[in-house]
């Protein structure tokens, strides 16, 4: 499994900013390694990631999708069911995913580029990134799963 640089789909490259929602915080972003070489939180090293995204050109759009998610789940601590994040990324995202309910499926380390990859990989499991930008637009994630 090579590294491969160039950003396919949903992969981003530029700066944006990675905070998770849903009472996530930057803490939950640690590498700290244990006994086991592994991350104590299980964020910092796995190799594949599943999740699921809406993508906006205008930042606009993606905050009108964040607040539905907000509305519905975030706001009261929740996390979004995949069915849920799926109806709106079918809504809202300008992705070819979004017909498919946002579904990136698993993709490995190096497969996404900038942002899009750090928000990907450092969300846990079930949590919903805020919006964040790349040079492909505005994203929202959600992550299903992580597996090495």
């Amino acid at each position: 499994m090579g590294k491969d640089s160039k950003s396919k789909d949903a992969g981003a490259k530029g700066k944006g900013k990675g905070k998770q929602a849903g009472g996530g915080s930057e803490e939950n972003v640690s590498k700290g390694k244990g006994k086991s070489g592994k991350a104590s939180d299980g964020l910092g090293t796995c190799t594949y990631v599943k999740a699921r995204h809406i993508l906006c050109e205008k930042q606009g759009k993606i905050n009108e999708a964040y607040q539905k998610l907000q509305d519905g789940w975030l706001s009261n601590g929740d996390k979004v069911p995949p069915a849920e994040f799926a109806k709106v990324a079918s809504e809202y995202s300008e992705c070819p995913s979004g017909k498919k309910g946002g579904d990136l499926g698993w993709f490995p380390r190096g497969k996404m580029a900038g942002p899009f990859q750090d928000v990907a990989f450092a969300t846990p499991i079930g949590a919903t990134s805020a919006p964040f930008k790349s040079t492909h637009g505005y994203h929202i994630i959600l992550s299903e799963g992580r597996k090495n």
